[in-house]
């Protein structure tokens, strides 16, 4: 299941008391996206949460954006067979659920579908990020207590593996 409707109550209320004007959370191929609006005339505010669903995450070349420019191209190393697990939100991540905890996955560690393989802390709430495939993790790409952007790669899962 995406998010229960508990979650989603939780959210609405984070978006009403903070000063932030949306939220967004993905996960397993669904989107909700809360939307603090008030309206300047009377000072009222309303929220409006809004659920769309999402293509299923589908395999790409990572991009280049955060890499240093460079004079020559490095070879891309082929990932057109990999998946990507994305960050759903914007916050930090973190590889393990604590600093004396092992990480939740490790290079060419074995994984099925629905494992937790992080966590991105958002406005200090902990969300578990699970993957979507099964597979053999090929990639890690983001180092424990960076920030990420929402739709970064964090890893490139192997199905086949």
């Amino acid at each position: 299941m995406f998010m229960n409707e508990e979650k989603i109550k939780r959210l609405i209320r984070l978006v009403e008391e903070s000063e932030i004007e949306s939220l967004e959370v993905s996960s397993w191929g669904r989107k909700i996206k809360i939307t603090h609006s008030s309206a300047h005339s009377n000072g009222s505010a309303g929220i409006a949460p809004v659920v769309q669903m999402a293509a299923p995450v589908t395999a790409s070349v990572p991009s280049a954006a955060s890499a240093p420019p460079s004079a020559a191209a490095p070879v891309a190393e082929d990932t057109s067979g990999l998946v990507e697990v994305k960050s759903p939100m914007v916050g930090t991540f973190y590889s393990a659920p604590s600093p004396e905890s092992d990480a939740y996955v490790s290079l060419n560690e074995k994984i099925t579908a629905g494992q937790v393989v992080c966590i991105v802390e958002a406005m200090k709430l902990m969300n578990e990020i699970e993957s979507e495939v099964s597979g053999r993790v090929a990639q890690i790409l983001i180092e424990n207590g960076e920030p990420v952007e929402f739709g970064q790669v964090l890893f490139l899962i192997d199905p086949k593996g």
